[in-house]
């Protein structure tokens, strides 16, 4: 019953910026761990940034400086955005959520379907 939806990808220049947005919906109880991960072809799911309830960040090497993690728990989103991109930030971009709900006894990790990130040179 848990959905997370996410937004705001698109196609852009190196250099651009772009906000991506999620935001979880259902019946959730506690929402804990909140991130961003990345697929690219051929490679395996990476994470990007991650921010807890207290919103403590974490980036991965390759974006800090130019991402930015956020949410807000009274709406239940995460934002990430994303400056100075470049060609290799090419990916799905998935939200991810830690999640306990009425239907679970113990917290249980949520994905999003995904949204595309194309940046060209």
């Amino acid at each position: 019953q848990v959905q997370l939806v996410e937004s705001g990808g698109g196609l852009v220049q190196a250099g651009d910026s772009l906000r991506l947005s999620c935001t979880a919906s259902g019946t959730i109880i506690s929402n804990n761990m909140m991130g961003w991960y990345r697929q690219a072809p051929g490679k395996q799911r990476e994470l990007v940034a991650t921010v807890t309830g207290a919103r403590s960040t974490k980036y991965a090497d390759s974006v800090k400086g130019r991402f930015t993690i956020s949410r807000d728990n009274a709406k239940s989103t995460v934002d990430l955005q994303m400056n100075s991109l470049k060609p290799e930030d090419t990916a799905v971009y998935y939200c991810n959520a830690n999640l306990q709900t009425a239907l679970t006894p113990w917290p249980m990790d949520y994905w999003g379907q995904g949204t595309q990130v194309t940046v060209s040179s």
